[in-house]
């Protein structure tokens, strides 16, 4: 996929430090202001060794967004099942992001549909994402793609 200067691919060995960089926007912007129980840090001090695995495994999915040969925004994914419990293959959206800059050339649109033809590809039967309840422009953008609320988690501080 290739829009007003950007381009959705498979994420390399190389896009690793760009993965980290955009691993780290999406805990600042997202799990930073929502969730005080998210170590922050968590992409600098393992995203590397994570996205490294994850590359190299043949049940995940890591694309990236390039522009101009940075990256800009990624997403991950992962495809499991079926099993016991659950009874039909599910791919999961791990975590997506893209720098707000690039948020208007159509760069989620792009890593959405390579995720879903990935997770057809597959043999998923269904996808699923997690979103803060309070990230309303991401439970949207997702609503805008075919997703619908299926649970609800609830928690307490204590």
């Amino acid at each position: 996929m290739s829009d007003q200067g950007v381009i959705v691919r498979r994420a390399r060995t190389e896009d690793i430090p760009g993965l980290v960089a955009s691993s780290a926007g999406l805990f600042a912007e997202d799990g930073g202001t929502r969730d005080p129980a998210i170590n922050v840090n968590w992409p600098r001090e393992h995203g590397a060794e994570s996205f490294a695995a994850a590359i190299e495994d043949p049940t995940r999915l890591v694309l990236v967004v390039d522009h101009g040969g940075q990256v800009v925004g990624h997403l991950m994914g992962s495809v499991t099942g079926p099993t016991d419990k659950r009874l039909v293959s599910s791919a999961t959206l791990i975590s997506m992001y893209v720098r707000p800059a690039h948020r208007r050339a159509r760069a989620g649109a792009g890593l959405m549909g390579e995720f879903l033809a990935w997770a057809k590809g597959a043999g998923a039967e269904q996808v699923e994402v997690t979103a803060y309840a309070a990230n309303t422009d991401a439970i949207r953008f997702y609503e805008r793609n075919g997703f619908g609320p299926q649970l609800l988690t609830l928690r307490r501080t204590l």
